[in-house]
């Protein structure tokens, strides 16, 4: 059973998932075309973080931020045993919803362009290409999508 709850970014869980996320994006691409967000960052106010579970095992987190006019989702990131188990959709389910509760409309987010994995979910789920926003440079290796919640 797949179960998606808010969590500190500072939990054991956490950390070993963010940890896993950055191996995987530092294999991928440069250290300047890389946005995560830091453990530090996760815990600001106008930060919300989620930890995905399968049977009680941690296997997925997402957070996002909020601005004035949306929010954007940060740190997805499905653990390679958990590909394919429709933990990565439940976890963006839960974590739309969440910003919906908090009145929040329109989700965006930025991915890289060699993630075909992670620019196929978002597709599947509704969100579509745009250009550039926030201070994000309009680099070669980055994609960014939003979707009206």
């Amino acid at each position: 059973m797949i179960t998606v709850t808010r969590a500190d970014p500072f939990s054991e869980d956490a950390l070993r998932l963010i940890a896993g996320s950055e191996e995987e994006q530092s294999a991928l691409y440069p250290p300047e075309d890389r946005f995560a967000m830091s453990p530090e960052q996760l815990v600001e106010n106008d930060v919300r973080f989620f930890v995905a579970r399968i049977d009680g095992t941690a296997l997925g987190c997402c957070g996002y931020t909020v601005f004035n006019s949306y929010a954007e989702l940060k740190r997805m990131f499905a653990a390679p045993e958990a590909r394919g188990t429709g933990l990565a959709s439940a976890l963006l389910e839960a974590l739309e919803d969440a910003a919906r509760a908090e009145g929040i409309r329109l989700m965006r987010l930025e991915t890289g362009r060699l993630s075909p994995a992670a620019i196929g979910l978002y597709t599947r789920h509704g969100y579509i290409r745009r250009g550039p926003f926030g201070d994000y440079p309009d680099g070669a290796s980055s994609i960014f999508m939003e979707k009206p919640l």
